[in-house]
């Protein structure tokens, strides 16, 4: 198992590095051990942290609560809880340049 996505009793935890200010919001890759994000928006009064959780709910089609920051929510690099999932489940869904590094 990769060391940016493991599993956490019914529960995934993800880390990821965002790049703010981007001119769209995707995932392009890797950042150490981390999956990058690109997000449009600026990192404003917790906005950003708010537009990453909800890009990521969308990409892997869980409702938005069920994806939550537990550390670095003013840092770069993020640890993000996925709830009901599991990690196998999480790297079904990533690009195939996600998965060529497992």
């Amino acid at each position: 198992m990769s060391s940016y996505i493991k599993d956490r009793s019914g529960n995934v935890e993800l880390c990821v590095y965002w790049q703010p200010r981007a001119s769209k919001t995707e995932i392009v890759g890797w950042h150490g051990n981390a999956l990058k994000v690109r997000l449009a928006g600026p990192p404003v009064e917790g906005q950003a942290n708010i537009e990453l959780c909800k890009f990521i709910s969308q990409y892997l089609g869980v409702v938005r609560q069920d994806v939550q920051i537990l550390s670095g929510k003013n840092a770069r690099q993020k640890r993000v809880l996925i709830r009901g999932m599991t990690a196998q489940d999480v790297q079904a869904r990533l690009p195939l340049l996600v998965d060529q590094k497992l």
